[in-house]
């Protein structure tokens, strides 16, 4: 590891309010290096390093830029001492190609779309980015948003980038091609700074780790003398069982009994090709699979959100009703009926949850419309709120706080908390711990664990082979829109559910 320092923080202190975001924090940053900062959600880890790329000023301490000091009061002020920062949601604009969002804002003398193209190309064949740079950015797929966001950076210069957990939405495909290219400008001497709560890819990909916990720094370790348990102990500040208890399933019920499921997409391809599976009450049924292969559409297709051709049928088994068929339904329909879905979305704030809004409103969007006249109640969503602040850990100053304020994991934890609270019958979860840290992923897990005990089909996609294996009671594998193999959590391997995932299928094209 280089010896020359990159950056140095020195007593650096954050408050909002009456809340202490960072206390008296210390890091320092080596030319060369990947440093990984770990902390529990609400740490402090974004805000810190807000302060550094100009979003936010410290107030006390000091920043230095090579062994310098510097004054960092806005993005622009952090791009002429070459830092840049990845944000976790992106900030381009979606009508615009990726060339254009690269350049967007700079003001460099008069503008030549020849010479920006081809320093864009230098930089993208230097360190082995695959892009297309004149599509735009709605037609692209979240790895791709990016890399373009990474290029924009290094084309405005950046030595010190900052990436905010920039493999929350990857497939484990794309995070080692992000890997290979952060080897690169590692080499290059780059110094990267990663914000994750992924320690497999702690341990993978840097080269110290240092922990904060409550706005702290607690300690730097070399990630050679690092383990998993030993960094989750830093962390928590205490010692912590990593193992999801899996109990036998009991009294099984049939719930879903899905069949000839199709979907055929606007452009005409085959989203879903003729899914067949039963769900039931009392298990967790786990759905592994590459990235983009139809776990979207299967979830939304149960939860009457996709088109699904004529042929298809989802039959759900109530208790106190007879079969009903949730094909033609509408998604309140089929939500007063006991199916519920909570998809964890690329874009939480833009998809999931309202950021303007309170805890308190988010918890009232989905069903509260109890009330008098145009008046709605808000006691029982205030209660649920409150609750979940209190069972998930949701580091916020209050239930009214709009949830935009809160951190990426924070907000996570209330979009799951609401959907988990309903206790349905059928429960559909989608990548619930994305972004989440340690402590709060096993939360989620036992919850789940619980709601499996009392008797509630749950369908989860993950993308941790290791948590489907561990959590799972069975494990449905989709390649390309089609079932490759269903397999016994218990007993089934990586391997075994990595072949199926990448098993070359045979399509039907001829469904109506």
């Amino acid at each position: 590891m280089a010896e020359a320092l990159a950056l140095e923080l020195k007593g650096i202190t954050k408050t909002f309010g009456g809340v202490v975001a960072n206390k008296d924090v210390d890091l320092k940053v080596y030319k060369g290096e990947i440093l990984s900062i770990l902390g529990e959600n609400g740490s402090g880890k974004t805000t810190l390093m807000n302060m550094v790329s100009g979003i936010y000023y410290p107030d006390s301490g000091e920043i230095l830029v090579d062994g310098k000091s510097a004054v960092i009061s806005s993005p622009k002020d952090a791009f002429a001492y070459k830092i840049g920062m990845i944000h976790q949601h992106f900030k381009l604009v979606d009508v615009f190609t990726a060339t254009q969002n690269i350049v967007l804002g700079i003001k460099d003398g008069k503008f030549n779309i020849k010479a920006v193209e081809k320093k864009v190309q230098d930089i993208t064949d230097k360190y082995g980015f695959n892009i297309d740079l004149n599509k735009k950015i709605y037609e692209m797929s979240v790895s791709e948003k990016q890399t373009v966001e990474i290029i924009k950076v290094l084309y405005r210069g950046a030595d010190i980038l900052i990436l905010d957990e920039p493999t929350a939405v990857l497939t484990p495909q794309e995070t080692r091609k992000l890997f290979d290219i952060l080897r690169k400008m590692k080499k290059d001497g780059k110094s990267i700074i990663i914000i994750t709560h992924k320690l497999h890819e702690v341990l993978e990909i840097s080269d110290r780790v240092t922990i904060l916990r409550k706005g702290e720094y607690v300690d730097t370790v070399d990630t050679k003398d690092a383990t998993e348990q030993s960094l989750t102990e830093m962390m928590m500040g205490e010692k912590v069982d990593l193992n999801i208890t899996r109990e036998e399933p009991k009294n099984l019920v049939e719930r879903l009994v899905v069949d000839n499921l199709t979907v055929i997409k606007h452009d005409g391809t085959v989203a879903l090709d003729s899914i067949e599976f039963n769900a039931y009450g009392g298990e967790i049924l786990g759905v592994a699979g590459i990235s983009g292969c139809g776990q979207k559409e299967l979830l939304e297709s149960i939860a009457g959100l996709q088109t699904t051709t004529k042929k298809s049928s989802i039959l759900y088994k109530p208790d106190d009703l007879g079969p009903q068929q949730l094909v033609g339904k509408t998604p309140k329909e089929i939500r007063k009926l006991g199916v519920a879905l909570s998809f964890v979305p690329e874009d939480r704030l833009g998809m999931g949850l309202v950021g303007n809004m309170d805890i308190i409103d988010n918890m009232m969007l989905r069903s509260y419309k109890s009330g008098k006249g145009s008046f709605l109640n808000r006691k029982q969503p205030k209660s649920l709120a409150n609750r979940i602040i209190k069972n998930l850990e949701v580091v916020t100053p209050s239930a009214s706080t709009p949830v935009r304020q809160l951190s990426g994991g924070n907000v996570q934890k209330v979009l799951v908390g609401r959907e988990i609270s309903s206790e349905p019958k059928v429960l559909m979860v989608a990548y619930p711990v994305r972004g989440l840290d340690i402590n709060s992923s096993y939360t989620i897990y036992n919850l789940l664990s619980e709601q499996k005990k009392k008797g509630t089909a749950i369908i989860f996609v993950g993308e941790d082979l290791d948590v489907l294996i561990e959590l799972c009671d069975r494990i449905m594998v989709i390649n390309s829109g089609k079932i490759t193999g269903i397999v016994d959590g218990k007993t089934a391997t990586k391997e075994e559910i990595g072949l199926l995932m990448t098993k070359s299928v045979e399509r039907d094209d001829n469904n109506e």
